[in-house]
């Protein structure tokens, strides 16, 4: 299993920047993961990984509690699925993706930086391998 985290627009906030990078950086000592910028006029995720479970990040999409989020990344894991998480900008993701997607996902109902929203998704990403590796952190 192979974890990327996509983001549309530019990585703007260095401090925020630096604390997802961070949380990517830790994840690589459990699973292959990267995470980078993408333009969707020139991306297709459809077509890069055809067999990756597709997770965008949308705010009307399903709140998951951090044990899901588990269960969700176990469950890749297991059947060797790639995940692919993309998260948009400030006019979120292509309309004509949201219809594709595996899962629509919500952090939280709040209106939240794409910036902020990769720190929260790079932890709970961190989060889900710990956990699942009996690593300390999550306690």
């Amino acid at each position: 299993m192979k974890l990327y985290l996509y983001y549309v627009g530019k990585a703007r906030d260095t401090h925020a920047n630096a604390m997802a990078e961070e949380y990517i950086k830790r994840t690589t000592r459990f699973a292959k993961c990267e995470m980078r910028e993408i333009h969707p006029r020139k991306f297709d995720p459809w077509t890069k990984h055809p067999d990756a479970k597709k997770v965008l990040l949308d705010p009307a999409g399903k709140l998951l509690d951090s044990a899901s989020f588990i269960a969700l990344v176990d469950r890749a894991e297991r059947e060797a699925h790639d995940v692919v998480f993309i998260i948009g900008g400030s006019d979120g993701l292509p309309p004509e993706w949201k219809p594709r997607a595996d899962l629509l996902l919500g952090l939280t109902p709040m209106t939240l930086p794409h910036e902020l929203a990769r720190v929260i998704l790079a932890e709970q990403i961190y989060r889900a391998l710990t956990t699942l590796r009996g690593h300390p952190y999550p306690r």
